[in-house]
């Protein structure tokens, strides 16, 4: 077992421990903000944030310094970043001594249940009722980035409370060569591996594919949660918390051996452990006919001083093609992004220059020119302006994605639900275990998880 996913079970245990072990989101015990802003200081300050180093860290950094600082001069903002593989172990330890040197967590969605059981993030339902416009959302993406427990449905619940808003959405793009695939990209799963499959045989040194396989953060649960859904399987049965019987019935046997029998020998050698960076650097490098990966980080594809495809931006993109993910028994495409919380234990001057960021960052005007400075936003209206349509050839490829978006299970025992996914999965893909054997182990496992939480109700999809 590796030191950083023990670390992330012994947080996950004592934070667990913290709250009262029962709750079911009913009795959720995270304190509320105000309404209305407090009055905000003229005295320099810092706003502090933490999230992982990838891009988007810098983007928000550079754009709030330019952009926030036109309406609070005083103001700085500091986007703090950890591995990837810390960031979960970043926060939750900090909560769990209940003192933060950030004021605003970017969590992920499924991070969102663990803070709120334990009142380490505010109860934003009032403030966002006086300063936020909710219809301009699509509403499955604000309930994804801030609320708990969701509904079944997934879709905002209007009853039920807001604990963050919108800073990032993200979804995965399929990247193709057009030079070696041709023009018009796969429709279907099956279309694509056999387009891959010809492409690896007809060009040497070449992959048919690239995809996250990484016993790290969720990068293998997430494959194996995409091609779950494509061929028709779920995740869990979310009203009665069963996953032992529902992840590892017909359709995720299916999914699994497609993964591990069909993909996985398109792949490199030696990409048993690639996650963001690594596909990236294959498609880079002229080494993959088709990867698949995360838009928000897909921006230095087109950067000729990381690539090999060309000298210029045309010239990538005359062999670089983004898509839509192929559909298959369904058209479901996993959901990524974050969004913004506000630390509990963070002082009153910083709460309320953080809810003034948040109002201020959930503007139209701020979102069209957060689009256009490389973020991906989540209102409609950004979603389909011409700022964020042509900032990015993927741009088109998220706007429609947002309808068949699928998210995982939303609950606060979900650190420990990734890491067995993600080990399982992780060894099915690398030979360690047949594929069969990793699903039941996977159910199994998890299901014991849920079962010892004594909590109640779904919380999650």
């Amino acid at each position: 077992m590796q030191l950083a996913t023990a670390a992330m079970l012994l947080v996950a245990t004592t934070v667990a421990a913290c709250g009262d072990g029962k709750d079911d989101g009913a009795k959720a015990s995270a304190p509320k903000a105000p309404a209305t802003i407090p009055e905000l200081t003229t005295a320099p300050q810092t706003l502090s944030f933490i999230w992982f180093d990838w891009p988007p860290a810098q983007a928000l950094e550079a754009f709030a310094n330019t952009e926030y600082k036109k309406e609070r001069p005083n103001a700085t903002i500091k986007v703090n970043t950890v591995p990837n593989a810390n960031w979960h172990d970043a926060m939750f330890t900090q909560f769990a001594a209940r003192k933060t040197d950030f004021d605003i967590a970017i969590l992920d969605s499924q991070h969102i249940g663990e803070a709120v059981t334990n009142g380490n993030i505010l109860d934003l339902t009032d403030f966002v009722k006086e300063n936020i416009d909710v219809n301009a959302y699509n509403p499955y993406l604000l309930a994804a980035y801030g609320q708990f427990p969701q509904a079944e449905t997934g879709k905002r619940d209007e009853n039920a409370s807001l604990y963050g808003l919108p800073l990032l959405g993200d979804t995965w793009t399929m990247i193709y060569r057009k030079d070696l695939i041709g023009d018009k990209p796969p429709q279907t799963w099956d279309q694509m591996i056999a387009a891959a499959e010809k492409c690896q045989a007809d060009n040497p040194g070449v992959s048919g594919l690239a995809f996250h396989q990484a016993n790290g953060s969720d990068a293998a649960a997430v494959t194996y949660n995409t091609v779950n859904g494509v061929y028709g399987g779920n995740l869990w049965d979310s009203k009665s918390r069963k996953i032992d019987g529902v992840l590892n019935d017909a359709a995720g046997q299916e999914a699994m051996d497609v993964l591990v029998n069909k993909m996985k020998p398109l792949t490199a050698k030696g990409s048993g452990n690639w996650f963001i960076d690594e596909v990236n650097a294959a498609v880079a490098q002229g080494k993959a006919c088709i990867a698949f990966n995360w838009i928000a980080a897909s921006g230095g594809l087109l950067d000729p001083k990381q690539s090999t495809l060309g000298t210029t931006r045309k010239q990538i993109l005359d062999k670089l093609g983004f898509a839509t993910l192929p559909s298959q028994k369904t058209n479901l495409v996993p959901l990524g992004g974050m969004g913004m919380h506000v630390s509990a234990y963070s002082s009153k001057e910083k709460q309320a220059e953080a809810l003034n960021f948040m109002k201020w960052f959930e503007r139209a005007d701020v979102q069209k020119k957060w689009a256009a400075a490389g973020g991906v936003p989540s209102r409609t209206d950004a979603l389909e302006s011409p700022e964020f349509l042509n900032a990015g050839p993927f741009n088109q490829v998220y706007t429609d994605s947002v309808p068949r978006m699928r998210d995982m299970w939303n609950v606060p025992e979900y650190a420990r639900l990734v890491d067995i996914e993600n080990t399982n999965v992780n060894a099915a893909l690398n030979g360690a275990k047949k594929p069969k054997d990793a699903l039941d182990d996977i159910a199994k496992e998890q299901q014991s998880v849920l079962d010892s939480s004594s909590r109640k109700g779904g919380g999650g999809l």
